[in-house]
């Protein structure tokens, strides 16, 4: 029988990737021998979790596997393509392999959670420790450094002010909403209920950072300026800071259409370059773009800043602290093409971060994950049905695949457990 890995590499010319926006992608790399170990993998992953896998002709790779009907399921379009790039370069290659156009799936929301299940399963036992060998590193030049911030930013949030409206709510909340729960205790989402679902998260890490009339507010990490917005109507004075050129324009746009630019203070600004003395700060899945090096500066600009009295609300993405030690020093495809210099924290990491370096401690943590996974969903729907209207914006194919993967990729994290999204509040134990 023909190996999957041995198929022709070259992808069909009527599917062209522009070499010069696209590099990684255009090229299919070659590595015979370890394309045919992740021919073998492909084979164990779909008996574990029940997967279909269908070669081009539509025929099922493992023809004697029996699958529910329901089963998820993988559609490999250009196999030898395909397992070359994942042996050359795993999950980096899995990512560009969809860019590509080499696999889909009918429903990328059920196939990425059963593979994202138990990574470590699929793992042949005894060979983690070959990790620091294999995993690549983050490039220098995308350490979150107060040199390299702004370019992460820049390639991430100042893609499109247009783009992002395209899939957000008109709250242009980018971060996790709070929904309403059914009597099961699962979030009750749907996409009507996105902007109220939004206020509710906000409210909530308001009312955490103690946020009213007269009150002084820093925000670390602007984004399109609802949560400043929020505060102000409150009374509050807000400082907010941002990196985003794009998102300033917007943000500074809709305070003053809101009358509130007497309240509202938006600046381009480093979170290192904070001065002032403020009653509450707030930081909405900012944390996430400091990276583990950095957690003692943000911290200690946050304590520095903050007046007697005063408190901390920080909503934030979480990995489990083993996982986050062991892959923190990892390049993934999302750090390569989605968030550059990014970094999942753990829990345990940011108050150790925070206890270490500075007078600040969490007072409060609780968790939310099962709503962002919904709120993934809500973006990713709206996304795709808009596929048209992002292509008229000038972002191609390949960038296309690109996001629903990357949507797809983040809502199977939260539907798995692996990443958890946060409400944690800070504040001082006297002395340090």
């Amino acid at each position: 029988m023909t190996s999957l890995a041995d198929l022709p590499l070259a992808p069909p010319a009527d599917d062209a990737v522009d070499p010069l926006r696209w590099p990684d992608v255009a090229r299919v790399p070659r590595a015979p021998l370890r394309a045919a170990v992740a021919g073998q993998v492909l084979r164990r992953v779909a008996r574990r979790r029940g997967l279909r896998v269908e070669l081009p002709d539509g025929r099922p790779l493992l023809p004697g596997l029996a699958v529910p009907p329901d089963a998820p399921v993988l559609r490999l379009h250009r196999p030898g393509p395909f397992l070359h790039r994942i042996g050359a370069d795993g999950l980096i290659g899995f990512g560009e392999s969809y860019q590509a156009g080499e696999w889909s799936s009918p429903d990328l929301a059920a196939l990425l959670p059963a593979l994202a299940a138990d990574p470590a399963a699929l793992v042949p036992r005894g060979t983690s420790w070959l990790r620091p060998f294999w995993a690549t590193r983050p490039p220098a030049a995308e350490r979150p450094s107060e040199q390299h911030s702004r370019e992460n930013i820049r390639r991430h949030y100042d893609l499109s002010n247009e783009l992002f409206a395209l899939f957000l709510d008109p709250t242009m909340s980018y971060s996790a909403a709070l929904f309403p729960t059914a009597a099961d205790g699962t979030p009750d989402a749907s996409w009507p209920a996105l902007p109220a679902a939004q206020h509710r998260k906000i409210d909530r890490l308001l009312d955490l950072a103690g946020v009213g009339p007269g009150r002084s507010v820093l925000e670390i990490g602007t984004g399109w300026g609802e949560l400043a917005l929020r505060a102000a109507a409150r009374g509050a004075r807000v400082e907010t800071l941002t990196l985003s050129t794009e998102q300033l324009d917007l943000a500074r746009k809709r305070i003053a259409a809101a009358g509130l630019a007497d309240r509202v203070t938006a600046r381009l600004l480093d979170y290192r370059a904070a001065q002032g003395s403020y009653d509450a700060v707030v930081s909405v899945e900012m944390v996430e773009a400091v990276g583990h090096r950095y957690w003692p500066a943000y911290f200690s600009t946050i304590d520095r800043v903050l007046a007697p009295g005063g408190r901390v609300a920080v909503q934030a993405i979480t990995m489990p602290h083993r996982r986050m030690l062991t892959t923190r020093e990892t390049y993934t495809w999302i750090l390569k093409y989605v968030f550059p210099g990014g970094q999942i924290p753990s829990r345990e990491g940011l108050a150790e971060a925070a206890a270490r370096h500075t007078s600040l401690r969490v007072t409060a943590d609780e968790g939310f994950g099962p709503h962002y996974a919904e709120t993934l969903r809500l973006w990713r729907e709206r996304f795709t049905d808009r596929a048209e209207e992002v292509a008229a914006l000038g972002f191609d194919a390949v960038f296309r695949r690109m996001w629903e993967l990357y949507l797809a990729y983040s809502e199977a994290g939260f539907r798995t457990g692996y990443l958890d999204v946060r409400h944690i509040v800070l504040g001082r134990d006297g002395g340090r």
